[in-house]
């Protein structure tokens, strides 16, 4: 069975977007997690 690249060439965009915005949607998340978590103590 032969992999059709054309799927992966269309679907890497989406795939690069996604992943640049779960990089910052994580930063943000983790420096709010850390705000919250040191103003508990």
């Amino acid at each position: 069975m032969d992999i059709d690249w054309r799927i992966l060439i269309v679907l890497s965009p989406v795939l690069l977007a996604a992943s640049w915005a779960v990089f910052n949607i994580g930063q943000a998340a983790l420096k709010q997690f850390q705000t919250f978590f040191n103003k508990q103590a």
